[in-house]
């Protein structure tokens, strides 16, 4: 009897233990009770924190002079009610933080009095009453919105947690909390039960919560999904992705496993990873401080660390983000989810210093111990240039389908974006081998990016317009080749997804002569790609030059277009045009319909010359033509009543009746111009002639003559072997040339 008295009482405890092993004092999500600790010990001493800290007080502050509102949602985005409902979850978590550290229980008691009008409005709520959304919300027109508010206010209550009497938060998790979190997920799998940025803002949305709530089971919902959530395979969402697919893993971990490549590249393009890097890392963090068992910032090779560095790399000069895929032009490492996920990597990634000098450029840090890390290293003076490199960034969940390739040369004074990657989910374009040069953060040629006002009203709702799947994913929008005026796997969802381009080599050994090349065999059956695009500098040209050599083989003839969009005023051309009386359009279809045919013309010589002024320096594009082909220049914006297009320019080397062709072009940039001083410098190109010297199935070479001094260079590529280790010999002209692996760059004097 005596053993069983001692045995008893000692296995309860053991299971009250195990039971309450996660328990822990809040804050505990993003703040910690160590952090504020340190927080408050600090104040006054770190420069960048102190005025993130009282530029947040005088936001908060405004609003709590204004009252509360809780209005009945019935806005899209950019609406008062859609507007309205998203600044008072941004100002909750703010007032969370700041009663944390200033200890001021005003904030505690305006974020109590707005959760408790929430939980008065949300016990019979309806679902929001506009209906365009594949999954609606209730306080906003889409879950994902929802989920937003969830995210933020789960990081407010953590903060006022011990603040309310356990009667109210037991009212708040039953009445608010608890169904907001089975809404988005057990009631609209459809949006919570894939790999998706809306799923893993839902995803983090129930986990944050359900660890503020010490609630394993949403937890693990949190992190592995609904094990059954009805949906049939194949299921697709607004955008024409694929919602469910056979065998899908879901839940946040497989949002980590999937959409990332081992290198960090997120597969729906920088715009979207800007997005989603503030639910992935906010609530990285949040379990990494409750439930530090997961080690989830080594998941993955530490996936979502690494795809920081990443994600600022596929910026431009300015730090403004690549419009790759879907992306809305002048998002920039400076935006709020950015200064998110820097500060998370800065201080669990093993403080990169590099890491300091994009925080300084942000102006703000979190007001959380991972800000406080960053503003006190920037403050001791540890703050080193990140330094952007060429890189080649693979696609897909194992690096395994196509990547893009980012040639830079010097500091960013012209930088190479090359896209031959996977299909990037439903926010995915059909661009094949597509490009954009950039001089500094001036856009040389230029990709389009999305047709999307994000929430501005007046343009839909602020939601994606028409045209986005009319024009700005159709092939013909971006600077790639177009075969018979159809777009790439004939703007196929199911069919563009099941493929992806091929790296051919990429090589930036040589920073004078950088070169990547990829092959595209699925776009269009029966025809092969293979696009080569080299970042050269050489004597005699001012700047580095950007050599193009795009070579198509097919079973069939066709009619091939292949459109530069350049932005600036054409200054000078070696071919005559004739410009129509009336407008027409290029085409009838699959982005075609939203081109004007402004003029057409045919060349006059070998080589095709378009001369063009922007932002202050003159660019010339040489393209190697035959008699037979067409030279049009056209302007987006047809079909277009609602103005929803830009009416950028573009010029369109129409080359028909082929079945294999090359073609090759150069493009310059070249002295400058200064409206203050009315002086132009080196006005034209310095290229006096651009051959192709052979293009053989096994081979292909381009020269390339200069005007001043005659001196000629040559690029040789080898089309069926990329191995660095053989050696090739090629005649041409009666002379040997011999090299080793894919490619050889050649001075002739």
């Amino acid at each position: 009897m005596f053993k069983n008295t001692v045995v008893i009482p000692f296995f309860i405890c053991v299971l009250f233990m195990s039971f309450n092993s996660h328990a822990q004092e809040h804050p505990k999500l993003i703040l910690t009770t160590e952090g504020v600790q340190k927080i408050r010990a600090e104040l006054g001493n770190v420069p960048l924190f102190d005025a993130t800290l009282a530029m947040v007080k005088a936001e908060v502050d405004a609003e709590i002079v204004l009252g509360i509102d809780t209005p009945i949602p019935k806005d899209f985005s950019g609406g008062y009610t859609h507007s309205r409902h998203k600044l008072n979850f941004q100002t909750l978590q703010k007032a969370g933080v700041l009663y944390q550290i200033l200890e001021d229980e005003k904030y505690a008691v305006y974020i109590k009095d707005m959760l408790f009008q929430y939980e008065a409005m949300y016990k019979d709520l309806p679902v929001h009453p506009q209906t365009r959304s594949y999954a609606r919300g209730k306080l906003f027109w889409q879950c994902l919105n929802d989920s937003n508010w969830l995210v933020y206010v789960s990081q407010a209550y953590d903060c006022v947690y011990d603040y309310l009497s356990k009667k109210e938060r037991k009212q708040l998790e039953k009445n608010l909390f608890r169904p907001f979190a089975d809404f988005i997920s057990i009631d609209n799998p459809q949006f919570y039960n894939r790999v998706h940025n809306h799923s893993t803002w839902g995803n983090a949305a129930v986990g944050m919560i359900g660890l503020v709530m010490d609630d394993d089971d949403l937890i693990q919902r949190a992190l592995y999904g609904i094990e059954d959530d009805g949906l049939p395979v194949g299921a697709k969402d607004n955008d024409g992705g694929f919602i469910k697919t056979e065998g899908q893993e879901v839940g946040f971990l497989a949002n980590v496993d999937e959409p990332f490549s081992p290198d960090g590249y997120y597969t729906e393009g920088p715009y979207y990873q800007r997005y989603a890097m503030y639910p992935f890392l906010i609530f990285a963090e949040a379990l990494h401080n409750v439930r530090p068992e997961y080690k989830i910032f080594a998941h993955k090779d530490s996936v979502l660390l690494k795809s920081v560095n990443v994600l600022v790399n596929l910026s431009d000069a300015d730090g403004d983000f690549f419009p790759l895929n879907d992306g809305q032009k002048g998002m920039s490492y400076k935006s709020p989810d950015v200064v998110t996920a820097l500060d998370i990597a800065y201080h669990y990634g093993g403080h990169n210093p590099q890491l300091l000098s994009i925080a300084k450029e942000q102006g703000r840090v979190l007001l959380d111990d991972s800000g406080l890390a960053v503003a006190i290293g920037i403050r001791d003076g540890k703050a080193e240039s990140f330094q952007k490199k060429s890189i080649n960034l693979s696609d897909g969940t194992n690096g395994d389908q196509g990547g893009v390739g980012i040639l830079r040369y010097g500091d960013e004074e012209m930088t190479l974006v090359y896209k031959y990657a996977a299909q990037g989910l439903s926010h995915g374009h059909y661009d094949k081998l597509s490009f954009s040069l950039y001089e500094k953060g001036t856009e040389i040629l230029q990709d389009y990016g999305l047709a999307r006002f994000v929430n501005i009203e007046q343009k839909g709702g602020g939601n994606y317009l028409k045209e986005n799947k009319t024009w700005a994913k159709q092939t013909i929008a971006h600077n790639t080749l177009v075969q018979n005026e159809t777009s790439h796997f004939g703007g196929k969802y199911e069919v563009g997804s099941k493929h992806h381009s091929e790296l051919y080599f990429f090589d930036t050994s040589n920073p004078e002569v950088q070169v990547v090349s990829a092959k595209e065999i699925n776009a269009y059956p029966g025809t092969e790609m293979h696009r080569t695009l080299a970042l050269i500098k050489a004597d005699n040209f001012e700047k580095p030059y950007l050599l193009d050599i795009l070579k198509v083989e097919s079973n069939t003839e066709n009619q091939y277009d292949l459109p530069f969009y350049f932005k600036g005023q054409i200054m000078k051309t070696n071919f005559d045009v004739t410009a129509p009386t009336t407008l027409t359009t290029f085409g009838s279809d699959n982005g075609y319909q939203h081109l004007w045919l402004e003029a057409i013309g045919a060349p006059k010589e070998e080589n095709t010359k378009l001369s063009w002024l922007e932002n202050g320096h003159f660019y010339t594009l040489s393209t190697a033509t035959t008699n037979k082909d067409e030279l049009n220049f056209v302007r987006i914006g047809a079909n277009d009543p609602d103005f929803n297009l830009r009416r950028d320019a573009g010029l369109v080397v129409r080359r028909k009746k082929s079945k294999n062709t090359t073609f090759v072009s150069i493009l310059e940039s070249h002295g400058h111009y200064s409206p203050v001083s009315e002086f132009s410098v080196n006005s034209n190109s310095i290229i006096s002639k651009l051959e192709i010297m052979i293009d053989t199935k096994a081979y292909t070479a381009a020269l390339i003559q200069t005007k001043s001094t005659g001196d000629k260079l040559m690029l040789i590529l080898a089309n069926e072997d990329s191995a660095s280790d053989i050696e090739h010999v090629l005649k041409i002209n009666e002379k040997d040339y011999s090299w080793k692996g894919p490619y050889a760059f050649i001075k002739i004097k």
